[in-house]
């Protein structure tokens, strides 16, 4: 089976999700303080900013994925739908920390956000291993180099979410903190090392 329909489909649940995060931004000002309305809803712009970052990774990996894969099985399909149910339920915690970054849910906030990361790397992981191992799906023409150094990289993403997930138990802060630090050095170091 080819895999042009499952790209198309996949670039607009990413499209979709993206959107979807700037929808939960809002302010509202009482009295025309709009000034001062704005400067407090900084925890919805960090958490936009944030997440829409993660999706571009996310869509990034994916498209970086399919042009190695050139057929695609039911199985195949399902884990892309699952990695894609992920994807498009991240605007929910997204919201839920914007909107308690500041009071006592915060830890469920957090957890909540991790555990969806956490998800999303397990069902990316299952999404390209069983494409990988044994080269059950991918493209003849492929350096086999190309495809245990993508494995390789795609290791650390389950550790290091569910690490952070595990850090919001005890300090939900430090747990968004080294979410965000993860996609902003993922963006950084790719960019800079690596050139695909």
């Amino acid at each position: 089976m080819e895999t042009s329909r499952l790209e198309l489909f996949a670039d607009a649940i990413f499209a979709i999700a993206a959107t979807l995060l700037v929808i939960d931004v809002s302010v509202t000002a009482p009295g025309g303080e709009l000034g001062a309305a704005l400067e407090h809803a900084w925890p919805q712009y960090a958490a936009y900013a944030v997440s829409f970052l993660i999706i571009g990774i996310w869509w990034v990996n994916h498209h970086v994925c399919m042009v190695l894969i050139d057929r695609a099985d039911r199985t195949f399909l399902f884990a892309n739908i699952a990695l894609l149910m992920c994807i498009a339920f991240l605007p929910f915690p997204t919201k839920l920390v914007a909107d308690h970054l500041r009071d006592d849910g915060v830890r469920a906030a957090a957890l909540t956000f991790g555990l969806t990361m956490t998800a999303a790397s397990i069902c990316f992981a299952f999404f390209w291993y069983y494409a990988a191992i044994g080269r059950r799906l991918i493209a003849e023409t492929t350096d086999q180099r190309v495809v245990s150094g993508l494995s390789r990289r795609m290791l650390p993403g389950l550790p290091i979410n569910a690490g952070a997930t595990l850090v919001a138990v005890w300090s939900p802060y430090t747990a968004l903190v080294l979410f965000a630090a993860t996609a902003l050095s993922y963006v950084i170091g790719t960019s800079l090392f690596e050139r695909d």
